[in-house]
């Protein structure tokens, strides 16, 4: 199983007086396989546009993968979309990993003046015609002011897609048009439930099935300044409007030798890769801890 991180917030850099590149640069110095940034709009919270994000991260680095968790092409014009992506995996040498969603709150739509309920067509419509685009092949693009015929430039080499989201219907989307599944925050259990169904998808289909990407969170070790369990799972309970007895079963805490065994299960449970959120503590030395743990468990 191949161990990412998610780079830090603006809050973290600014507590810990660490930009995005610094910290990507750590990331691959420790050994981790990549860096992955999320993709919000207008949320209260202070966060970074995704690829301007990764790009400073591409410009930083050698080697590991550039991940977006995950990437709302809805929000936007379609081909405005690709051309990020494809600036970004041609500045980065062919290292973006496009994990695609089509989350977030209701009010994140209005202000980018994409209805809500059109969310899921939107989403379904990138899914297909982002790799075609990508790829430089000349694509009509359905928009509210009409349907436009577009090509872009440099083409690049399309990168895996990864479809974000514990749903029936992310894991149909998966088989279909995607190279990989990507849920966070669920238990083992419920990404082998997920697998199970994923399989029988994919088999149905008559398509390999596809990789299989977790997103976690926690806190590595022991240091009393860390958040708690409780505390974390209070803050996911907060964010995604779930029970905290839910969430408690969520985090990744305590000892290094616990966590990486907790990492595993996520292994044995079918997952090919993971990225990890770190919820609290210095970044630069849980990003080390993490590292410590992947590498327990090649």
């Amino acid at each position: 199983m191949r161990i990412g991180v998610i780079l830090p917030s603006v809050a973290t850099q600014r507590d810990q007086q660490l930009d995005i590149a610094t910290a990507a640069r750590h990331a691959e110095q420790a050994g981790l396989a990549g860096v992955w940034h999320g993709d919000h709009l207008a949320t209260g919270t202070p966060s970074l546009d995704c690829t301007v994000a990764l790009a400073a991260a591409a410009a930083a680095t050698h080697r590991i993968h550039l991940g977006t968790s995950v990437y709302v092409a809805a929000l936007r014009p379609l081909a405005w979309a690709a051309k990020q992506i494809a600036s970004l995996q041609h500045i980065s040498g062919g290292r973006v990993v496009l994990g695609i969603g089509s989350g977030g709150h209701p009010a994140q739509w209005a202000a980018a003046g994409i209805p809500y309920a059109q969310r899921g067509i939107r989403t379904d419509t990138a899914l297909r015609l982002l790799p075609e685009l990508l790829a430089g092949r000349r694509v009509t693009v359905p928009e509210p002011a009409g349907p436009a015929e577009v090509q872009l430039s440099p083409a690049v080499p399309v990168p895996p897609i990864w479809v974000g989201n514990h749903s029936a219907v992310a894991r149909r989307r998966a088989t279909l048009v995607a190279d990989g599944w990507f849920p966070s925050l669920i238990t083992p259990a419920e990404l082998a439930a997920g697998l199970a169904e994923l399989t029988d998808l994919a088999t149905r289909g008559r398509r390999p099935v596809p990789a299989v990407a977790v997103g976690a969170t926690g806190v590595l070790g022991t240091a009393a300044e860390l958040p708690t369990r409780d505390q974390i799972a209070a803050g996911i309970s907060h964010a995604y409007r779930r029970s905290v007895e839910d969430t408690m079963r969520v985090p990744i805490t305590g000892p290094l030798e616990g966590a990486t065994e907790c990492l595993a299960t996520y292994r044995d449970a079918g997952a090919d890769h993971l990225v990890f959120g770190i919820a609290g503590g210095d970044w630069r030395h849980q990003c080390d801890l993490l590292a410590q743990a992947a590498s327990a468990l090649r």
